[in-house]
């Protein structure tokens, strides 16, 4: 059973039949002037207007990559050099952003990180306060990946455009779970990723509003506009137009079954388990994505006594070199270190099911909670 879909999401059948007969059936080079280079080509540039449908945009502000890392990069790295050389993040900011914040003051780019409260929201009272005139851009996540917390990102924009300031937000969460508008959310720049949404890994995408504000990270050709040069990844850009036309058509649909799962587990878990903690915000927080902490038990145990039952989910943690280390999200939403350690993330997908929330609840009460 898995329950990690904020981690990745299987590939859908249907994008994966369709990767198939790409790779073998459009194997020309989208920059080749011969027929078969011109079918990839065609191909490409039908998939950018579906993912550009998909959040309210033309396809001329799609830039193709490798995934939401990427696209946060190339953002970041296109601030060096500018005279408004200040970026504001927050604390609980994915580290695609922090950590590439605090490579880049080597190179002249400034930032600070604001604070958020217990609910995961960032303070906008401090935003406004952190704002300098050298300020040139503010990156905040419209989702958070391991409390789910959605942020006020059009109040955000409202601050930023007062100052001419240019608005990012990694986005990589939200695709099939939540309407996404660019036009509605006014941000400059926009990060999405294909495995978030049933596609494969290895592409995503980047929303420019104005696509000459950035950067080349990879130089060479002239691909994606000169903005991201290497040949396209043909199957794997059409596969995430077709999931991200699935994830778009079916929204409500798969919003309410994840909500019924969601409600399910947790009301069972409320009545079969005494203190346990809801992290971050249950009202205003992405569908089926369910920070939990059990004081008392080590979130590293139990995971691996539910690997053994077969069952997938993932810590409040980060892990690295066999080490758990506490979550700097549960951190900056005041969690002490021993309930930080206590914390599992469940995230719910389209193919789970009541049985298996039953089953679940089954196994923490007889065989790992106890």
């Amino acid at each position: 059973m898995y329950f990690d879909h904020s981690a990745t999401t299987p590939v859908h059948s249907d994008v994966q039949d369709l990767i198939n007969i790409i790779q073998k059936e459009v194997y020309g080079n989208p920059s080749s002037t011969y027929s078969i280079g011109k079918d990839a080509l065609l191909l490409l540039e039908k998939s950018r207007e579906q993912v550009a449908k998909s959040i309210n945009t033309v396809p001329a502000k799609i830039i193709f990559n490798s995934g939401g890392t990427e696209a946060n990069n190339q953002v970041l790295w296109s601030m060096i050099g500018s005279n408004k050389n200040h970026v504001i993040s927050n604390e609980i900011e994915h580290p695609a952003v922090t950590k590439v914040l605090q490579r880049l003051k080597k190179f002249g780019l400034e930032h600070c990180l604001i604070k958020v409260n217990k609910n995961g929201f960032i303070n906008i009272d401090e935003l406004k306060s952190k704002i300098k005139k050298n300020t040139g851009l503010i990156s905040i996540m419209l989702a958070n990946n391991e409390i789910g917390t959605i942020q006020p990102l059009e109040q955000v924009v409202k601050i930023a455009k007062k100052h001419d300031i240019l608005v990012h937000t990694d986005a990589v969460q939200c695709l099939g779970k939540m309407s996404i508008d660019v036009q509605k959310l006014g941000v400059d720049f926009l990060s999405l990723s294909a495995h978030k949404f049933y596609g494969p890994k290895g592409v995503g995408a980047l929303y420019a509003k104005n696509p000459k504000i950035l950067k080349p990270l990879i130089i060479g050709g002239n691909q994606e506009g000169s903005l991201r040069s290497g040949t396209e990844n043909i199957p794997y850009i059409a596969a995430m137009c077709l999931a991200s036309e699935i994830a778009t058509k079916s929204l409500k649909k798969n919003i309410l079954h994840i909500k019924s799962i969601e409600k399910q587990f947790k009301q069972k878990l409320q009545s079969n388990f005494r203190n346990i903690i809801f992290n971050g915000s249950q009202s205003q927080k992405l569908p089926g994505l369910i920070s939990i902490s059990f004081p008392g038990f080590s979130s590293n145990i139990l995971i691996i006594k539910l690997d053994r039952e077969k069952i997938y989910v993932s810590n409040g943690s980060a892990c690295g070199s066999g080490m758990v280390k506490p979550s700097h999200v549960l951190k900056a939403i005041g969690l002490d270190e021993p309930t930080n350690l206590s914390t599992l993330r469940f995230s719910f997908g389209i193919s789970n099911n009541f049985k298996e929330i039953e089953t679940l609840i089954h196994i923490l009460k007889n065989k790992i909670l106890k």
